[in-house]
């Protein structure tokens, strides 16, 4: 018995039940791959079955505005996927009748689709031959065969393709990809995996060296940026606040935040009602500046730690275009806010 006939017995009896492999319907996996590119299932499945439920075709996609895209995937982070998703499905609906590309270079065109992503649909919607290479991918291969190439590099992502292409059985190239990613999020986990109970216990390389916590290789390091915001809640007579939108390109791009001071370091009141008083608020008479919370909320994006504090700035005007606490929520915000928020610390 070979490599994929093990595989796809062992996927046979092991597989979760998840809604997209009850499908070939390209619409519906491109969804699927979207949503969890960088994302778990158990997180990412509520979210697909909230946008199948909204938008069911890829013209209710399309016909859909950005703000209620963003606002769906609110939680997921990685916004852009968010932005590319609703573009491409504007592309589908209105350039291609609705109908996606039916090929692997055909689904490359498409923004936000890359390598991955197409060989996943081309595979499973279409069954055509052609691998798909990520994370368990690479973790799968490189153990089995002890392979010590660097992933982080692109070298290694044409070595571990052409090593997929040549094991994977031709005529069933859909449950081939589907068997080795299972296989990597179930069985051959990124730590302590239980080899024990492995059907490749005899024949997997990594085991027999006592090289598998040390496979795959991967040595390029993500520099972390520091940054730090203080967020300022403005509070007027009415209870009303001030939001605005990120429009600049980087993080958030076009979610919406509360009017924002960034400095280099935690600071304290003094630096904060300064700022707040001649530069971010000076045509509004401040009654009173108060610090939301005790302590500052890390929150950990893939190349920046956001430091953030919450002010309460309270005014003696009214604000023009203030936003009432019950309208607040309909906004597409940055989960970290969105939380602060949903606890009522602006009330704070």
């Amino acid at each position: 018995m070979d490599f994929h006939n093990i595989l796809i017995s062992w996927y046979l009896q092991n597989k979760r039940d998840l809604p997209w492999r009850n499908t070939t319907d390209p619409y519906l996996i491109w969804l699927s791959e979207i949503i969890l590119q960088q994302t778990r299932v158990a997180q990412g499945m509520p979210y697909f079955f909230n946008f199948t439920q909204e938008f069911p075709t890829v013209f209710d996609l399309a016909n859909a505005s950005e703000e209620q895209v963003l606002k769906l995937w609110q939680g997921l982070g990685y916004y852009s996927r968010a932005r590319n998703l609703h573009k491409t499905a504007q592309y589908v609906a209105n350039e291609l009748n609705g109908v996606f590309p039916e090929n692997y270079n055909g689904l490359l065109k498409l923004k936000g689709v890359g390598e991955y992503t197409a060989a996943a649909i081309a595979s499973f919607s279409y069954n055509e031959a052609v691998p798909v290479v990520d994370g368990n991918v690479f973790r799968v291969l490189s153990r089995y065969f002890d392979i010590e190439s660097d992933i982080g590099l692109p070298a290694t992502k044409k070595e571990f393709t052409a090593l997929a292409n040549e094991i994977m059985p031709k005529d069933d190239p859909a449950i081939f990809n589907q068997a080795i990613m299972e296989f990597g999020a179930l069985q051959c986990v990124p730590k302590s995996p239980n080899c024990m109970i492995c059907v490749f216990n005899e024949s997997c390389a990594a085991l027999q060296k006592k090289k598998v916590d040390s496979l795959p290789v991967k040595s390029k390091k993500v520099k972390i940026t520091n940054r730090f915001f203080n967020y300022l809640v403005l509070e007027d007579v009415l209870g009303n606040t001030l939001i605005q939108k990120r429009t600049a390109k980087g993080i958030w791009h076009n979610l919406y935040e509360f009017p924002l001071l960034e400095t280099h370091e935690i600071v304290g009141f003094d630096v904060v009602s300064k700022a707040a008083q001649f530069n971010v608020f000076p045509s509004y008479t401040i009654i009173g500046i108060e610090e939301c919370a005790e302590t500052t909320v890390i929150h950990k994006l893939s190349h920046q730690h956001l430091h953030i504090q919450f002010w309460k700035v309270k005014i003696k005007e009214k604000i023009v275009n203030g936003v009432n606490t019950s309208d607040l929520k309909t906004f597409p915000f940055p989960i970290v806010i969105y939380n602060f928020i949903e606890k009522q610390e602006i009330i704070c």
